[in-house]
């Protein structure tokens, strides 16, 4: 209801004459949460002042129409914005009076699509196009687990040394920079080395 009452005060104010509008694409194709840009152009003199303007654009869908953007003689009517838009849209001021009416919609949604609808007035006269936005759902994100690289395969021994052999095996693994995990007491010692290091130390006892 409040969009009817809208569009009969916007189309009451249109004066007689003829102004051409048209769209920069008759369609548009974007995916959800991206950014987009919507621009209509039409007939207009060069001395022609912002206040002279104004627009009411509405997406139309089989809903119901929501109201875009809004502008009144010059002036943006935020308040008669739809709340589906809401932060959503801003327009370039300083082209209007170029004849351009761009209007950016960002963060959008896949109920965004359908027909938007821009109508123009200008002291010219008033008219309207209407362009076609296609929203698709954002691609889910497939979240892959990380690659590992294969590692070469290590394998360790545990020896257990008695005597003067764990006194000498210690003394060949400090050499070989290889670490003593433990001692089980003072004359018997565990150690842990690498299986490639562990023949060569055996045979250096």
């Amino acid at each position: 209801m409040i969009f009817i009452i809208l569009l009969l005060l916007f189309l009451t104010s249109c004066v007689s004459g003829t102004v051409v509008v048209n769209v920069t694409q008759a369609s548009y194709q974007a995916e959800e949460n991206q950014n987009i840009t919507l621009e209509w152009t039409f007939s207009t003199r060069r001395d022609t002042s912002l206040r002279s303007f104004s627009t009411l654009c509405f997406l139309h869908t089989n809903d119901r129409p929501s109201v875009l953007f809004e502008l009144r003689e010059g002036v943006e009517s935020p308040e008669s914005q739809d709340p589906q838009f809401a932060g959503r849209v801003q327009w370039d001021k300083d082209v209007l009076t170029e004849g351009r009416l761009t209007l950016h919609v960002s963060r959008l949604r896949t109920n965004d699509s359908g027909f938007y609808v821009c109508d123009i007035l200008t002291p010219d006269g008033s008219n309207s196009r209407r362009c076609w936005l296609s929203i698709t759902a954002a691609a889910e994100l497939q979240t892959q687990r990380p690659t590992e690289s294969p590692q070469p395969e290590r394998w360790e021994e545990i020896l257990i040394c008695v005597g003067g052999e764990a006194l000498r095996l210690l003394t060949s693994c400090r050499a070989a920079g290889v670490g003593v995990v433990g001692i089980v007491s003072r004359r018997v010692f565990m150690v842990v080395i690498g299986c490639s290091l562990i023949r060569p130390l055996l045979h250096s006892i």
